[in-house]
């Protein structure tokens, strides 16, 4: 068998309550007959509850083959998988798997089945009634913000590719489980959704702070996403496994820095989301409002334009005086251009979406699409010098974790003094 791989991060510190669980692959190896080395090679690895963590690596290398051990679609050869504690190698895999959300590319769903009913289906399986099912659809819809009266009736062939990954979250969501596993989810659309989406996984967790793993090729969605970056070569050989910040900075060796690619001081502004940084007030108004009272309001503010706001303070179109000027009362007319970014979404991002407006701002909006404020140019300019200016004064502090095999480095990952290294993780997913 591979040589052990022991990685120990540290609790990822998610606010409000944690409903995830804690995972440990303890020292597991996926051997396919016939192969001469195996796809998976002794790893053991520590996944925080609560926390959102990133398998990343070429194609080949046993990302999939790792993720899906996790809820043991594919059986580990060798091994234990302890999820809250609890070794869940020899118990049967159905019931595992109504315990573990799964997501894929497009969603996965099933085509002659309706959206509440793709939803549905793992609480129907547990015996829930039609009432509980039906209520925790609307739920769910409403999270991944899909007008439950407009969808739940509808079959996958009638939603577009973004709609269809929501519905494959929310269906992985159902039962309501401690641990997320996502494949890929955002593979498979265009890069404007797709960035859509990312922002709605992390709106989703910032309420429900699930233990979410997720494989991508892409670094610079583990940057955005991911609380730790789990970065693998062939047989899934863990090369680093730190926070986004610290790769970053510091790769742990030219395999890690050829990964990460060009562009790597770019890829920090990915590392700082809206919500970090101040917003700016925005003049509101709403459907049915006199224009001329909206402009007398914009006049007052010395402001060029208003946000209308539907009944549930979601933004729906950004008026300037001169389209004000024009109108006698405010429509409920939806702009589907909007610039418009999630608070969880970073800078680059939020950079990508001014480009696109001639305000030279964006509408920050946060859970369930509700209006926050506005972001502009200047405010994405200042947080990128102070990040640059705290970066100078001091490396951050030193995360809890080692990569194995390269324990030449652990002396600039521990604060116990030179020569020392830290301890590797225990069998029950603690320090001895």
């Amino acid at each position: 068998m591979s040589e052990t791989q022991t990685v120990t991060p540290g609790a990822a510190g998610t606010a409000g309550k944690n409903t995830g669980a804690s995972i440990l692959l303890d020292n597991v190896t996926k051997q396919y007959p016939g192969q001469a080395k195996p796809a998976v090679g002794g790893l053991t690895l520590e996944i925080p509850p609560g926390s959102i963590v990133m398998f990343v690596g070429p194609s080949g290398c046993g990302k999939t083959t790792t993720l899906k051990m996790i809820n043991r679609l594919i059986e580990p050869t060798e091994g234990s998988i302890v999820l809250n504690g609890e070794d869940v190698t020899t118990m049967d895999g159905d019931k595992l798997r109504r315990r573990i959300g799964y997501v894929i590319q497009a969603g996965g769903l099933f085509p002659h089945m309706t959206v509440a009913a793709n939803i549905g289906i793992v609480p129907k399986m547990l015996g829930w009634s039609k009432a509980e099912i039906a209520a925790r659809v609307d739920e769910l819809l409403e999270l991944v913000s899909l007008d439950p009266a407009l969808y739940r009736d509808r079959y996958p062939r009638e939603l577009s590719g973004g709609q269809q990954q929501r519905v494959g979250v929310a269906r992985a969501l159902a039962a309501d489980p401690p641990v997320l596993l996502m494949d890929e989810p955002f593979g498979a659309v265009d890069p404007i959704t797709r960035q859509r989406l990312q922002d709605e996984l992390l709106n989703i967790q910032s309420e429900l702070n699930k233990t979410i793993v997720c494989v991508t090729h892409d670094f610079d969605e583990a940057v955005k996403l991911g609380d730790w970056i789990a970065v693998f070569d062939e047989g899934a050989q863990l090369v680093q496994y730190d926070s986004p910040e610290r790769i970053l900075a510091n790769p742990a060796n030219e395999f890690v820095e050829n990964f990460i690619g060009s562009g790597a001081g770019l890829k920090q502004l990915t590392l700082t989301r809206v919500n970090e940084v101040e917003l700016e007030t925005a003049l509101t108004a709403a459907p049915g409002d006199l224009a001329s009272d909206v402009m007398s309001r914009l006049q007052g503010a010395g402001a060029q334009q208003a946000v209308v706001l539907d009944s549930r303070r979601r933004p729906i179109q950004w008026l300037t005086r001169r389209q004000l000027s024009r109108l006698e009362r405010v429509s409920s007319t939806v702009d589907s251009k909007l610039p418009v970014i999630g608070d969880r979404a970073t800078l680059n991002d939020a950079l990508d979406t001014m480009l696109v407006s001639s305000a030279g701002a964006a509408l920050v909006t946060g859970p369930r699409d509700v209006f926050l404020g506005l972001i502009t140019v200047e405010t994405v300019m200042q947080a990128i010098t102070d990040a640059h200016e705290a970066a100078l004064e001091g490396a951050s502090a030193a995360p809890v974790g080692i990569n194995s095999g390269l324990i030449e480095r652990a002396h600039q990952y521990d604060d116990g003094g030179e020569g020392s290294v830290p301890e590797p993780a225990t069998s029950a997913g603690g320090r001895e």
